[in-house]
């Protein structure tokens, strides 16, 4: 059975850091592609980065493009959201996301396995 949880979400300031976690199970990084992805009330899910399944290349949204990165530790069965120079507009729910169908998305219709979410608040 495929699961996702993440953690380590929580209250920063501006200009701060917080790294995330998504623990995995059922799967291997190699055969599913990952995908973070936010959301925040009245706009659509958005997906910030992802990573490939096949060569592990990696999308990021503009939106968090040289301040997010993704990572992954395979013998923790665990995918990282490093997020550096947080601002109040990164404020959101951060999910991880799994797809077995799509090499690389940032479409959140494609994944078919989700977390349930961790809640980053960004203050000013």
């Amino acid at each position: 059975e495929v699961q996702l949880q993440a953690s380590g979400g929580g209250l920063v300031q501006t200009g701060g850091s917080l790294k995330l976690s998504c623990t995995v199970s059922g799967f291997t990084f190699n055969d599913y592609a990952i995908g973070w992805f936010r959301h925040t009330p009245g706009k659509e899910r958005e997906g910030i980065l992802c990573r490939s399944a096949v060569d592990a290349r990696t999308y990021s949204a503009d939106s968090v493009e040289g301040r997010f990165t993704i990572s992954t530790e395979a013998a923790k069965n665990t995918v990282y959201l490093q997020m550096n120079s947080l601002n109040p507009e990164d404020t959101a729910v951060y999910y991880c996301a799994a797809s077995r169908e799509f090499s690389l998305s940032n479409n959140p219709s494609d994944y078919t396995y989700w977390g349930q979410g961790t809640e980053v608040t960004v203050s000013s």
